[in-house]
């Protein structure tokens, strides 16, 4: 890793979803700005993410958003050292657009421009708020696409120790608001009907993968409560929302606690962190925080607005591959299906004359 200058100011950009985001970013975690322009109130009228809609309005945002960063840190692009793009995973059309914007701004600016790992970026958000966070630890990242349990050895290099099979904590809980009715964004909206609910009311199954205690699955949850409701239907039972929500939160939850404190107690690292948007969900923190106390664990996470798709999270991440030496070339495009511990292979060169090969990644 490069020696640390006095300070590396680092643009970033984000538009893997349906938020259209760019920060300042100095040394890896003092965030100068953090804008986000959240589409949630269009896609609530269809019930969730339009890919070609969030492609149009990244389009009109980003720019504004980009103004704003700047605007905001009082610095302009001149005083970057870098800038930096999330280029998967995510909505092929809406990293497309965070690409091309990122390549364009490192073009005219002269400036090295990095690619970012998406989940990678959920992981660094740790750094932002809690500055003594040092690897090794472990994460669990629990998002809308994505369920990990990752050990973060050192700076950028990480051990995927468990994933989902199937669907995404995330993607459950969205799943299940549609089916009682809650409507989308799912993940607030259970949390919110759980607080009027029994989360013991319902015993909804906890699912395992033999042989593989750290993986997850959450569609066999999921189709429990779709069948909970149709048997109440059938039977003509009252569907009560609260309890269903509670129920199935719990579910949720016991097993993405019992698996990170299982990988905990084997590897022997005293340090526990999350990170996704679900990470954001008050009845996940108080669980893990309770378990981290109970087994001598310390435990971070990030404040509610690092949790969900942001920016800030993407620079924090982008420092510490500037500090390695890694930048991306012209070539840099958008790979949806990215997978984690794939890296651009970077040589040092005039940011203006890069090669990079992406290959194996996808």
């Amino acid at each position: 890793m490069k020696g640390r200058q006095e300070d590396v100011v680092i643009l970033a950009i984000e538009t893997s979803c349906d938020e259209t985001a760019a920060a300042v970013v100095r040394n890896g975690r003092e965030v100068l700005s953090n804008i986000i322009s959240s589409q949630i109130a269009l896609h609530t009228l269809y019930g969730g993410v339009v890919p070609e809609i969030a492609s149009r309005k990244h389009i009109e945002k980003i720019n504004q958003v980009i103004e704003g960063a700047l605007a905001e840190a009082e610095m302009a692009l001149e005083d970057m050292d870098a800038i930096a793009v999330t280029y998967g995973p995510g909505l092929v059309g809406a990293l497309l657009v965070g690409v091309a914007e990122a390549k364009a701004i490192a073009y005219a600016a002269k400036k090295p421009l990095i690619g970012v790992h998406h989940i990678e970026g959920h992981i660094n958000a740790n750094y932002i708020e809690n500055k003594d966070l040092e690897p090794p630890f472990l994460c669990l990242v629990v998002s809308g696409g994505h369920t990990h349990l990752v050990k973060v050895a050192d700076y950028g290099v990480y051990e995927i120790l468990g994933r989902t099979r199937d669907d995404a904590a995330g993607e459950a809980f969205d799943k299940v608001a549609r089916a009682i009715g809650l409507g989308y964004p799912g993940g607030p909206k259970i949390e919110r009907a759980a607080k009027e609910g029994n989360p013991d009311a319902i015993p909804f199954p906890k699912g395992k993968i033999a042989g593989h205690p750290y993986d997850f699955s959450f569609s066999g949850v999921k189709s429990a409560v779709l069948n909970y409701i149709n048997g109440c239907h059938m039977k003509n039972l009252p569907i009560v929302e609260a309890d269903i929500a509670a129920s199935f939160q719990k579910a949720v939850t016991d097993v993405l606690i019992e698996h990170a404190m299982a990988a905990a107690e084997e590897s022997e690292v005293k340090k526990m962190a999350i990170a996704g948007g679900v990470a954001a969900n008050t009845a996940l923190r108080t669980g893990m925080r309770a378990a981290c106390q109970e087994k001598g664990i310390e435990f971070y996470y990030p404040s509610p607005i690092f949790c969900t798709d942001n920016a800030a999270m993407i620079g924090a991440a982008a420092y510490y591959e500037y500090l390695s030496g890694k930048q991306a070339g012209w070539d840099l495009n958008a790979v949806p299906n990215l997978k984690l511990g794939c890296s651009l292979e970077m040589p040092a060169a005039s940011p203006l004359f890069i090669q990079t090969t992406n290959g194996g990644c996808h």
